[in-house]
């Protein structure tokens, strides 16, 4: 493939997508400020407002990167397309891929930058914005929903209710309830305090121990201190309170596994984690998809109609994404599957478009 080829193709698309992004992160940051301005009081109000957007500008980079990488391969293609240099290029022999390859390339190391963006930037910046909007302007919405301390853990036949406290410092006003394998109470431990000893034992203070037979007797004996093995060590208890989508990749990873040893919902947490790479990574196939639909032929190239179709793409997937996010959350399909299902459906569907491009799918009796 001429080099020379390969590198205006690639220019004009790079333009495009630079030009297309910056758009739609105005135009979004715009919307933003109008709906909200008139929360924005206070005494500073006016840098706060500018370090929170400029926050979210980043975030948001992040959100509508894969659509900006869409729309501009539709926009590019139809663009060269309108300008007859499509033609051009057909009738000097060079194919299709005198496209593609170049978009191809160019989406690629832009969707790897997308996923590094969102580990090293997105995640702080989110967190910023978060932070700016309950702290300055006192806008909670679900903030006590995320950073709320977890109280209640099961591990074996032990749960745990920690009220107050830390793994690391020990915890306060604690209940411990032991059950049977038929979730028969056996065994309540309440103590005032808890603090970690060697591997798995805890030593407590002011002890109520109640002890529960299968005829519905029970034992109580109380204690100033005693040492208890209990099958947990402080590792157990590291939960972190947030937002999962806040949490970069080692922390995710370890909260998925912290969570799941202590019996917590893990599906949120696993799958921010897959779409850590799943939503950025399906600005590829989805590129590749603009590009097909812009080549097919007949189709004249106006890029108003690459538009519509790129926003039609975008809002199809972002519904897909939604409904399968909602599956996952209620435990009816495993996160994996949820987060990467958008992206095999853009990837068959590029495929597709390219074969038959190809003249690789043809109809039957044709």
């Amino acid at each position: 493939m001429n080099r020379t080829l390969f590198r205006y193709v690639a220019r004009t698309y790079l333009q495009f997508a630079v030009g297309i992004l910056a758009a739609v992160v105005t135009v979004f940051l715009v919307v933003d400020f109008v709906d909200r301005a008139r929360n924005y009081t206070g005494e500073g109000w006016v840098w706060n407002v500018t370090v929170l957007y400029a926050n979210k500008a980043l975030v948001s980079i992040q959100q509508v990167g894969p659509a900006a990488l869409l729309l501009a391969a539709g926009a590019s293609v139809s663009s060269l397309r309108k300008r007859g240099e499509v033609t051009a290029m057909r009738a000097l022999t060079f194919g299709p891929g005198a496209l593609y390859l170049p978009v191809a390339l160019c989406v690629a190391v832009a969707c790897v930058g997308l996923v590094a963006f969102d580990e090293l930037v997105v995640v702080k910046a989110a967190r910023r914005v978060e932070q700016i909007t309950t702290e300055k302007f006192n806008r909670w919405g679900d903030w006590g929903l995320y950073h709320s301390p977890k109280q209640w853990f099961r591990r074996g036949d032990n749960i745990f209710y920690l009220r107050e406290g830390s793994a690391r410092e020990g915890f306060s006003n604690v209940a411990i309830l032991t059950v049977t394998p038929d979730f028969r109470l056996a065994r309540r431990l309440d103590a005032k305090t808890m603090s970690p000893m060697e591997g798995s034992r805890w030593k407590l203070s002011g002890v109520v121990e109640r002890s529960f037979t299968k005829d519905g007797q029970s034992q109580v004996r109380q204690l100033d201190e005693a040492e208890f093995e209990l099958g947990v060590t402080p590792d157990t208890f590291r939960i972190r309170p947030g937002r999962p989508e806040q949490m970069r990749l080692p922390v995710l990873r370890e909260q998925i596994q912290a969570r799941r040893e202590v019996g917590l919902e893990t599906g949120q947490f696993s799958l921010a984690f897959h779409n850590r790479f799943a939503y950025p990574l399906a600005g590829f196939p989805a590129a590749l998809l603009a590009v097909g639909l812009a080549l097919r032929p007949g189709r004249k190239g106006h890029l108003t109609v690459a538009i519509v179709e790129g926003l039609l793409v975008s809002v199809t997937m972002w519904g897909l994404m939604v409904v399968t996010r909602t599956l996952a959350i209620s435990e009816r399909m495993p996160p994996p599957v949820a987060a990467w299902l958008p992206v095999v459906l853009l990837v068959v569907a590029a495929v597709l478009l390219w074969m038959q491009g190809e003249g690789l799918l043809r109809r039957p009796g044709t």
